[in-house]
């Protein structure tokens, strides 16, 4: 086969360029909107966290690959009960390091571990600007206080921590708050997300918790093109690229286009499993296979669903996103997301669909306004 063909059918060289490691199925925190829907974990009751031999020997694994960074999430990462090991492994490999975070667990020991790695990036979430706020959205009593000393802790031991805000009816007047807090916290800075409707998040979307496609569109423009240029902190606003101002990605400040890496990550789970992402959980035909069954490379280079991606992306994308000139960087904004809704890789993003069917969508990036262009 040649060079031609191979890529015709998926098998062009896509370096692994990132793991998405969910090291833990339990969380210490019980949050209303999450999309992965970990078990709550206490000090009585644990549950199954990834195998530090199947950590380190994916690793190995996948460094030939191209392997250069990995993602610590969850559930609640620093939950792992080798995490101490986790944290050395991946700095004497020399790889970037970025964690999500709820922040409770971050002591000064770990803060200091952290800051030891390579280009160490973490998140925090952080979804109040007051006790009681974040104590609705995260489900214990006694955490947002305990969020706040992690990330001093994160920002001592010479970490600029960015503080994640998943915005939804309860906090989204706390928005100038929670960067006046950020700031005081010694955060470099804030992520505002949309709360995504898959899991516990589909549920708070039926019960009216989310805001309103009109407003998320109204604060999104707010805080980039009016709260940015307020605040020396760096602000972001997780919107589909289509509703982003060029400036942002393209101009003399941006702050990158912030895509989907898609074509260069995988996700492995708590239990070993390879999938797509996190979206393994919920969606048990979006995981590939066992660690300790099938080697990375196999599940990389011949899995089907992989090489459907690669030879499908992006112009097989559906609805507005076939008309949008941003899905070559878009790429579909997530379609994890997409296909937990419509079960189906290649349909909209539901951001876009609902400004679409709202006459929202901005014209100006959109395929038909560039053919009445060139008609004129």
């Amino acid at each position: 086969m040649d060079r031609g063909e191979k890529e015709k059918n998926g098998n062009k060289n896509y370096p692994l360029d990132m793991i998405y490691f969910y090291l833990t199925e339990g969380c210490n925190l019980r949050c209303r909107h999450c999309w992965i829907q970990p078990k709550y974990q206490t000090e009585y009751r644990s549950y199954s966290a990834l195998d530090f031999g199947s950590f380190r020997a994916i690793i190995e694994q996948a460094k030939p690959m191209g392997l250069s960074s990995v993602k610590l999430t969850g559930g609640e990462p620093l939950l792992h009960p080798r995490i101490h090991e986790i944290l050395n492994l991946t700095r004497e490999e020399n790889l970037y390091l970025i964690i999500e975070t709820n922040g409770t667990l971050c002591t000064q020991e770990l803060s200091r571990e952290i800051a030891q790695c390579k280009t160490p990036s973490i998140g925090v979430s952080l979804d109040g600007a007051n006790a009681e706020t974040h104590e609705w959205v995260r489900g214990v009593a006694g955490c947002f206080d305990a969020t706040l000393k992690g990330i001093r802790n994160l920002a001592e031991a010479g970490l600029k921590p960015q503080v994640i805000m998943t915005l939804m009816r309860r906090n989204k007047d706390q928005i100038d708050a929670m960067i006046q807090l950020a700031k005081s916290l010694g955060a470099g800075s804030v992520k505002f997300n949309m709360m995504q409707p898959i899991a516990k998040g589909e549920k708070m979307h039926w019960d009216g918790e989310a805001v309103p496609i009109e407003e998320l569109i109204r604060l999104g423009q707010w805080v980039e093109n009016d709260l940015s240029a307020s605040t020396d902190l760096k602000l972001y606003y997780h919107h589909p690229l289509a509703f982003r101002p060029l400036s942002k990605m393209f101009g003399e400040n941006r702050d990158g286009c912030g895509r989907c890496g898609i074509l260069g990550i995988l996700g492995v789970l708590a239990n070993g499993s390879y999938a797509f992402c996190g979206i393994g959980e919920v969606v048990p035909e979006l995981v590939f296979g066992h660690a300790e069954t099938v080697p990375l490379k196999e599940v990389w280079d011949t899995h089907s669903l992989l090489l459907e991606i690669r030879q499908g992306m992006p112009h097989r994308l559906e609805g507005i996103c076939e008309n949008c000139l941003m899905k070559k960087i878009c790429l579909g904004s997530c379609i994890a997301q997409n296909y937990y809704r419509h079960k189906s890789l290649w349909s909209s993003f539901w951001y876009c669909e609902e400004a679409e069917s709202l006459g929202l969508f901005p014209k100006s990036r959109t395929m038909q306004q560039i053919t009445q262009r060139g008609n004129h």
